[in-house]
């Protein structure tokens, strides 16, 4: 939450930011509440992308991307909208044999709508219930329990469909072969601290 709130202080009017955050910024109560209800008062908190599990190098590390755009001060609030895209849900990367890749990024990308994100079309609806990408409102958001923005809709396969788990074969090799490629990355690093009389 410091850090989100660092971001924005650095920022200059109309200055725009992408922070990765985990899943606890969206939710924590407390000071983070706070936090919350001010970054959606003092900017316009348009776009969060809900990333896969494991992304950043452990299988249960959730993390987020949140899109904001500091304004200046106002007595109504900046955000009117927040856009939400799903890449969480019945997604399935693992660090070594199944990354994730730029073209798994694209239809993020294609509803983001960078030319004029205020013409955004939701994918989801009555007749797309698996869309990953659908907005709620200002009001919407500050009603939520703690004005939490952990929000998602689709319903996930993998509590109601246990029969379609990979073998338990499956399961230990993805994780030994997750847990190599982080060790791997952190030799990397150790080798590099040291290469700098570290």
């Amino acid at each position: 939450m410091n850090f989100v709130q660092h971001v924005k202080t650095l920022l200059k009017q109309n200055g725009r930011a992408a922070v990765v955050v985990p899943d606890n910024v969206l939710f924590e109560g407390g000071a983070g509440e706070t936090i919350r209800r001010k970054l959606l008062q003092e900017c316009d908190v348009h776009t969060l992308l809900r990333l896969p599990t494991g992304l950043f190098y452990a299988q249960g590390v959730k993390a987020n991307v949140i899109f904001f755009d500091k304004k200046p001060a106002s007595e109504t609030p900046w955000t009117k909208k927040l856009w939400i895209y799903d890449l969480r849900t019945n997604m399935h990367f693992t660090l070594k044999t199944d990354p994730l890749k730029r073209e798994d990024l694209d239809e993020f990308v294609k509803c983001y709508n960078v030319a004029n994100r205020h013409s955004r079309k939701a994918t989801f609806g009555e007749k797309n219930p698996d869309g990953r990408w659908r907005a709620y409102s200002y009001d919407e958001l500050a009603a939520r329990d703690k004005a939490s923005l952990d929000i998602f809709w689709l319903k996930d396969e993998s509590l109601s469909e246990s029969d379609n788990l990979p073998s338990p074969d499956i399961i230990a090799l993805e994780i030994v072969e997750d847990l190599e490629a982080a060790l791997a990355q952190f030799r990397e690093i150790a080798g590099d601290l040291n290469g700098n009389g570290v």
